[in-house]
């Protein structure tokens, strides 16, 4: 027999977003799905950075149908914590929405308010300043906040970069930048030349550091440039790969010159 209480979540005439709320709730009842009663927002973390990576892949792909599945899926993860939430007496879902809304109203003054901005610039500073108001005594005087420490390293540093480029601090063309890179390489390979292995990582880190600061610099999505070439070389390699299994060659079994010809073959391709 039907549990009254799954009744909503069974109902297709209410809005959609209301039946997977009640979707939610019920897998999280006491006669719910064992493994989402399980669930905690710490258990739940390494599945929301999945799914927005998911999302993302869907929109490089422009795959309108995956992009809606995985859109889904990513709704869903905002629903699940709120719903633990609620179950907590913490925060509910509309508390979550109010918020969101609240902040837009309040930090787009240019659309709702008075205020104008000329382009997208104006739009940042202006809502740089406003982050800082709200935060009033809380605010400290680093033109760093917001960036948050959890963000994947490439991203980090492009925004750390960036934030410290509306204070000025910027090289004002992609030259000195190239050069640095140069810098950052040379002592790489001065690290090597000493045998100084604890050193090593952090002037790679320097390297790398320089090298997003260069994309930055010429406009380049340094995430999105990163992800093409791996794709790149994915796709290459499938087909080195092939290419050696089609002449009967074991790759493992080969010398680092004979795939650099298998990989020039593939190239001219």
């Amino acid at each position: 027999m039907l549990n009254p209480s799954h009744a909503a979540a069974l109902d297709h005439t209410q809005p959609p977003i209301q039946q997977l709320r009640a979707i939610v709730a019920c897998l999280r009842a006491p006669d719910g799905c064992p493994w989402d009663i399980e669930q905690t927002h710490a258990s739940l973390r390494a599945g929301l950075i999945e799914e927005a990576y998911e999302v993302v892949e869907a929109i490089n792909t422009k795959d309108d149908a995956n992009l809606k599945e995985e859109l889904g899926d990513l709704l869903l993860q905002p629903i699940f914590h709120a719903q633990i939430a609620e179950e907590e007496g913490r925060f509910t879902l509309d508390d979550v929405a109010r918020s969101i809304v609240e902040k837009l109203l309040r930090r787009h003054p240019h659309v709702f308010g008075e205020d104008r901005c000329a382009n997208s610039a104006e739009v940042l500073v202006k809502w740089d300043d406003i982050k800082r108001a709200e935060k009033g005594a809380q605010a400290t005087a680093s033109a760093l906040d917001g960036v948050s420490g959890g963000l994947p390293a490439l991203m980090r540093a492009e925004k750390v970069q960036k934030k410290a480029a509306r204070v000025g601090f910027d090289w004002s063309e992609a030259a000195p930048v190239l050069e640095k890179i140069r810098e950052e390489v040379a002592e790489v390979e001065a690290e090597l030349a000493d045998g100084k292995s604890e050193r090593i990582e952090e002037e790679i880190g320097d390297l790398l550091f320089s090298v997003v600061n260069l994309a930055r610099k010429l406009k380049v999505d340094g995430e999105t440039a990163l992800q093409s070439a791996t794709d790149k070389f994915s796709t290459r390699f499938r087909k080195v790969e092939s290419l050696a299994k089609q002449r009967g060659l074991e790759m493992e079994k080969m010398t680092l010159t004979e795939l650099d010809a298998l990989w020039d073959e593939v190239k001219r391709g």
